[in-house]
């Protein structure tokens, strides 16, 4: 099989939503998987400005990436937190989760 063979299959894109607390390594972690790049002296996103994200960001979702950072123990801590608004969302965007 030559390589025009293989790039003419299926192709799917899925839509997977990171969160997290501030500063905790979201923005570089994307950057990573994109462009195989990481900046140590990044700069918070505006993205990191807001602790609640709306539904909106959720829509169309199919997972999530909850991120803390290893050395801050207040981010590990807000995981649980994440996991119930992430919940609460998906309930809010896609109705029931016990279907």
């Amino acid at each position: 099989m030559d390589s025009s063979e293989e790039d003419e299959g299926e192709e799917y894109l899925f839509k997977v939503v990171i969160i997290g607390d501030s500063a905790v390594g979201k923005s570089n972690l994307l950057s990573r998987y994109a462009r195989n790049e990481f900046n140590p002296h990044s700069k918070s996103t505006i993205g990191e400005r807001f602790r609640a994200v709306t539904s909106a960001y959720y829509r169309g979702a199919v997972g999530a990436l909850i991120v803390y950072d290893i050395s801050r123990r207040t981010s590990f801590d807000s995981v649980a937190r994440w996991l119930e608004e992430l919940k609460s969302k998906c309930v809010l965007v896609y109705g029931s989760s016990s279907k």
